[in-house]
């Protein structure tokens, strides 16, 4: 059974630590987790600009701009797929059924059945070796691959031999290897393709599917007794309540309790079939996992969480666990053999060490049945040869019928197990199916341990999230030598936000997260971590329903080349987007004049706390004196997009920073004046201002330029800013970029490219 979720989208139209505090007029304060030569810092602000993202130069001629769009429509749809096979009284299988004959019913509800299709192995099977082409499909296909797989794949048995060497003695070991070579030798037919998995340390795969049985041969030849195998020997017999257990002493210091050890060893087990499931899901088809194993023994409700999750992945990725107990047929004599020390006390006596060495025995296989049903598969034990298993596993894969059915939108998607029951409309007809599913969990239904851990994955992972649109820009501003402060905006469309509704308030939570890592080692030098929610009444609700959300975090670095990955979640559906992006902090000159990064925005907000918004940060706060952002009791809040209208004032920011070599520093001798071009040619400039702030320490001067766009035609600006030193030949330029919007009032008469704006402040 594999259980897809499907979405269809429609639009409808559209370092050293420290911590700098930031708050906004609907600014979200969020200190985020500040890890070493990195500074935490965080505001969540109402940005009236469109989305549209500009990064770097653009054609300069004016053209028509897209209208904004307001929203997107999405479905989901979540398809259950059950594989179902169908065998008369002799075992045969029973082809030519039709959909329906069949009946399906979700946890006892009807179901219509919207997809039908039977896998034929038994033609293929019986078509001999010589019409047996040789094929190979990777283990880990998905994506492009996934087509040619399945055309690879069709009315073929696919059987994976996995070698859990981890719960395995020597002997186990071998008596594996041997009924792997004799399958491979003897019982393999034409419609099978195998593939050999090994877990010991990792998990390993020796070879891909294939039908070359000398590849095959090889890879089982790989198989050997190792380091890892039985790590934990599950036939211990140990004493009973009230009785004394003694074990010989074998030279160890003394004898651990082992069963903290078994927890996360049992664990691990269970994780490697989960991932091998996981890894199989992008094949279509039924799989059979092979699992020749020592043994899995659960140490009591610890396990539980991950052996429901190993059946699940199994279960949405169509995969049945056949499990072979390797140890065979056991012939232990009561207390254990020689590899076990014997019990003192009175248990070996009473016959109490028997019993207890019978019930871990048992406990071992519990878990081998459990995964066996659950998927359903089968699980063989006292097998005094383990090939003699194969032979079963082929019949139970000759054919079987496809059967899928959309799930109902009124299920609730709580993770619950769902019971599946199948009947077939044929009499005398023996049907074997999988006996249900857990269903999907919306994010709603996450335990926290869930959400952290889906933060995590998404950090981690090198396929971007796009479910929640996110624009994000950096600079960078200097502290001293050897620390620059870069802040982190990024812009969220409050459009494409689910807002909860309770007590009659509208009610959004969003996590973001920031990591940044050193390059090429890839060591993490600043993580960043931050909780926001948002209580609005409904007026001011309206109010931001309408505009984009800008969030502000920083990190102060050491120069050198990083790479920064941003992450933003919404809570109330757990959309999450990503964004990554180099930083590369060059070294400060020691003999010219610099300047920061150039930054525009069109909002100037108070430094002062919201009634609106609630933090949760994680890490600790440091004070600093304050960020370059914030500047006499009010903050400059970055445009990100870099896109204006003519009735917004624009806002430039950056910093100038004199040579340490150029003697003292005199602030009163800096200027600053910006240009603006267009198609390469300038159109407009600014006077030479003087600074609004300066630090005679960190020998900068910062520069605030304010100007109305009013008087500015529609198109797309390079904005240069330039800064002296008067009576000295140092100087310095940076450049942003800009786009502005047509006036909405298409009576207004345009003004000249060479007109200048307003005077600045």
């Amino acid at each position: 059974m594999t259980l897809v979720q499907s979405r269809k989208e429609g639009s409808t139209g559209m370092a050293r630590c420290s911590f700098l505090r930031a708050v906004v007029s609907f600014w979200l304060v969020a200190g985020l987790i500040a890890a070493p030569i990195a500074t935490p810092i965080a505001t969540f602000a109402q940005e009236a600009s469109s989305p549209a993202a500009l990064q770097a130069p653009l054609p300069q001629n004016p053209q028509p701009l897209p209208p904004q769009a307001s929203g997107a429509l999405r479905a989901q749809t979540s398809v259950v797929r059950i594989d179902v096979e169908v065998t008369d009284r002799s075992g045969k299988a029973i082809r030519g059924l039709k959909p329906e004959q069949f009946t399906i019913s979700d946890d006892g509800k009807a179901q219509h059945i919207t997809a039908f299709s039977y896998a034929d192995i038994e033609k293929v099977e019986i078509a001999g070796a010589l019409d047996a082409k040789p094929v190979v499909v990777p283990v880990d296909t998905a994506g492009p691959g996934a087509a040619e797989a399945a055309e690879q794949v069709h009315d073929r048995r696919m059987i994976v031999l996995f070698f859990d060497l981890t719960s395995m003695e020597t002997d186990d070991i071998l008596r594996a290897h041997d009924a792997a070579v004799k399958f491979l030798k003897q019982q393999m037919s034409p419609a099978d393709l195998v593939a050999v998995v090994v877990f010991s340390t990792r998990l390993s795969v020796l070879a891909n599917f294939t039908n070359d049985r000398a590849a095959l041969s090889k890879a089982v030849a790989q198989v050997v007794p190792g380091a890892a195998s039985q790590l934990a020997t599950p036939l211990y017999a140990a004493a009973q309540n009230g009785e004394a257990d003694v074990q010989q002493d074998l030279g160890a210091a003394y004898t651990p309790d082992e069963t903290e050890f078994n927890v996360f060893n049992t664990d691990q087990k269970l994780i490697a079939l989960e991932d091998l499931a996981n890894v199989l899901a992008g094949i279509p088809g039924r799989k059979a996992v092979v699992e020749f194993t020592g043994g899995i023994t659960q140490t009591g409700e610890e396990n539980r969480a991950e052996l429901r999750a190993a059946t699940d992945a199994a279960n949405r990725a169509n995969v049945s666990v056949y499990s072979i107990d390797a140890r065979g047929m056991f012939a232990a004599p009561p207390g254990g053999d020689a590899t076990t020390a014997a019990a003192s006390g009175t248990s070996l006596f009473s016959g109490a060490s028997v019993y207890h060495q019978s019930d871990q025995r048992e406990d071992s296989r519990d878990t081998l049945t459990t995964l066996a049903t659950d998927t359903g598969g089968r699980a063989f034990f006292d097998l005094g040869d383990l090939s003699d298993a194969f032979p079963k596993i082929q019949e139970d894969n000759t054919g079987y019928y496809l059967v899928g059915y959309n799930l109902p939108p009124d299920v609730k998607r709580d993770g619950r197990w769902r019971a599946v029951t199948v009947k077939v409309n044929v009499p005398g007809a023996h049907v074997r199916y999988r006996n249900g599913y857990y269903a999907p969990r919306d994010f709603q239904h996450l335990q926290r341990e869930d959400r952290e851990q889906q933060l995590a994955e998404a950090m981690r992972s090198e396929r971007p999230e796009v479910d929640l649109p996110i624009a994000v820009e950096t600079a960078m501003f200097r502290l001293g030598d050897q620390q620059v402060y870069v802040p982190i905006s990024a812009k969220l469309s409050s459009s494409a936000l689910d807002w909860a509704q309770k007590h009659g308030r509208r009610e959004a939570e969003f996590d973001f997260a920031a990591e940044v890592r050193a390059a090429p080692s890839g060591k993490t030098v600043a993580e960043l971590r931050d909780t926001v929610r948002v209580r609005l009444d409904e007026q001011r609700f309206a109010q931001v329903r309408r505009s984009n959300l800008v969030y502000q975090g920083g990190v102060v670095l050491a120069p050198g080349t990083y790479r920064l990955k941003f992450l933003a979640r919404e809570n109330e559906s757990g959309k999450i987007g990503t964004f990554e992006q180099p930083l590369i902090i060059p070294a400060r000159a020691a003999a010219r004049m610099t300047l920061s990064s150039v930054l525009l925005s069109s909002q100037l907000v108070p430094v002062e706390k919201s009634s609106e918004v609630e933090t949760k940060v994680q890490g600790v706060r440091a004070p600093i004196a304050a960020s370059p952002l914030e500047m006499g009791g009010e903050k400059i809040v970055p445009s990100v997009t870099r896109f204006f209208t003519p009735q917004q004032t624009l806002y430039v920011f950056f910093q100038a920073y004199a040579p340490e070599k150029s003697g003292s520093f005199d602030a009163g001798a800096m200027r600053a004046a910006l240009v603006f071009f267009r198609g390469g040619v300038q159109v407009n400039a600014t006077p030479l201002l003087a600074p609004t702030e300066s630090d005679a320490k960190a020998r900068s001067a910062s520069f605030r330029i304010s100007l109305p766009l009013t008087k500015l035609p529609a198109g797309r600006y390079t904005v240069q800013a330039v800064a002296i030193a008067a009576g000295t030949q140092q100087s310095a330029f940076g450049r942003a970029y800009l786009a502005l919007e047509q006036s909405a009032s298409a009576s207004a008469p345009a003004a000249s490219a060479g007109s200048a704006p307003d005077a600045p402040r």
